[in-house]
């Protein structure tokens, strides 16, 4: 039996995705070299993107594959000091190649609750070693110095936990199915598809950019936030230039428009709408209250320790660097589906992001200046964790400079006035 024999699904979806991933994702270039990351999983979608890759004239394609067992076998048998250390060697090389017009592809398949059972401090020790050591070449990316993308796979734990009713065989099946409609590529032409979605997004954040509103006012169950915005920002969305000079999509599916908010111009309370997966734990009931600019309060009423170790990881994680809105009738929301994936639940409702900004969302270029980036109320910290705010109840108004408000949702979707055809 072949590799292709065993899938739960059409392998022709899998020849898609690669070809969207690289000819529009990661729009990846003649010559250029590329670093995919992965789970061994993963491969029948890591061998198909890296025989694209090469038809379409890559330099040299590097993978890097991950193994569940190998990633447990340190919380089993790893000595105490183990947990405080990560191999800077790895990110360091990968901030160099980045560095040198490589592109990165992420192929997400993980179980979203393999750490659940581990020791929650030694999983927080060894998150914070690895957000230590990866800083370099996660500025890479949060700077947009190279084009990359993350694309998903349907992994069998993942789709167990989506779907725990069903057969593991009927899980990968209905995950995939999943993962693939809301990535646009089951349509006759998936690279039009996207580019036409693509394009909507772009109108999204021309119109909010035309506003350059000061703050963002949300109002819902649970929430009465007033989100100040960076100084000079600029909303983003879709496929976007990177500093290398070529088009990328970043994500694959998408469907938020974000930018920069000011790290110390957050007040009020707000309520998370969807648990958040962080570090194998289901983090529920998600509540805090920011005054200028930081969490003074927090609380979950699921995982809460892990919650509060996370604000506690740097001084800029009790801060936010990303606010996305999404409409509640976007393609995953209306799914119905709860991926425990970031990627995915993200692009379900408006969201807020804790700690490192991302600082191509200005209108100058102030990227490679960090003090630049700091004047103009960007946040910089270890982290940056996605969580969801956005329900069919949240009202979101924007506020000028001049005091004017103007309504941007109602009910969770985009004001009239500004639907896209």
């Amino acid at each position: 039996m072949t590799e292709d024999e065993g899938l739960p699904f059409d392998p022709k979806m899998l020849d898609r995705m690669a070809n969207v991933c690289i000819k529009f994702g990661l729009n990846l270039q003649h010559g250029q070299d590329l670093i995919i990351t992965s789970t061994v999983e993963s491969l029948p979608l890591v061998r198909r993107i890296v025989e694209e890759a090469y038809r379409a004239g890559a330099g040299v394609v590097t993978t890097l594959l991950s193994d569940e067992e190998i990633s447990l076998a340190k919380y089993r048998y790893g000595n105490e000091e183990s947990f405080d250390r990560a191999p800077e060697w790895i990110f360091k090389g990968m901030a160099e190649a980045f560095g040198n017009n490589t592109a990165r592809l992420a192929i997400s398949a993980d179980n979203p609750m393999l750490l659940s059972e581990q020791d929650p401090e030694k999983v927080s020790r060894l998150g914070k070693a690895m957000s230590i050591a990866s800083k370099p070449a996660m500025e890479r990316i949060t700077n947009f110095e190279t084009n990359w993308n993350i694309v998903s796979y349907p992994g069998s734990k993942w789709a167990k936990q989506v779907f725990p009713k069903l057969s593991e065989e009927e899980a990968i099946r209905k995950l995939a199915e999943v993962i693939f409609s809301a990535s646009r590529i089951n349509g006759s032409d998936p690279i039009s598809d996207l580019r036409a979605h693509h394009e909507n997004l772009k109108k999204r954040q021309e119109w909010l950019n035309g506003y350059s509103f000061s703050s963002l006012h949300y109002t819902g169950p649970g929430t009465d936030l007033t989100i100040g915005l960076a100084d000079g920002h600029a909303w983003k969305g879709g496929a976007s230039m990177a500093k290398n000079g070529i088009i990328c999509s970043p994500n694959i599916p998408t469907e938020e428009v974000f930018t920069t908010p000011h790290a110390n111009r957050v007040d009020g309370f707000v309520k998370a709408t969807k648990p958040l997966v962080h570090r194998g734990t289901i983090i529920e009931g998600i509540e805090v209250c920011f005054e200028k600019g930081k969490i003074v309060k927090a609380s979950a009423s699921k995982g809460e320790e892990v919650f509060l170790q996370l604000l506690d990881t740097d001084n800029g994680s009790r801060r936010l660097g990303e606010v996305a809105l999404v409409p509640h009738s976007s393609p995953i929301s209306q799914s119905g589906v709860l991926f425990y994936n970031t990627l995915y639940d993200e692009n379900a409702a408006c969201h807020i992001a804790l700690g490192q900004c991302y600082s191509k969302c200005f209108i100058e270029d102030i990227s490679s200046n960090p003090k630049a980036i700091e004047n103009s109320g960007g946040n910089s910290s270890m982290i940056h964790v996605d969580w969801m705010i956005g329900s069919e109840e949240l009202d979101i108004d924007g506020i000028t400079r001049e005091g004017e408000i103007v309504p941007i949702f109602r009910k969770g979707e985009w004001v009239e006035d500004i639907s896209i055809p």
